[in-house]
């Protein structure tokens, strides 16, 4: 088991609510190796920590996009 703990900020576009940071957080958790997800609204961001031996912040990338959001 690794230790590859990387720590990224995203920019995503199309955030506006409670909902939308919710959504967001909660398909980016649901991944394997994540041990963060944090939307800043105000600041349209998501803030991701991860174990970078499970999962590429690609993947995290489309995970973002398959909610309908847009990775900037």
């Amino acid at each position: 088991m690794g230790n590859n703990l990387e720590k990224h900020e995203i920019i995503v576009d199309g955030m506006s609510c409670g909902h939308c940071k919710a959504a967001v957080e909660e398909a980016v958790n649901a991944l394997p190796g994540i041990k963060l997800a944090h939307v800043d609204l105000e600041a349209k961001t998501l803030t991701v920590e991860f174990d970078g031996s499970q999962i590429t912040l690609e993947k995290i990338k489309a995970a973002v996009d398959e909610e309908g959001y847009a990775v900037v």
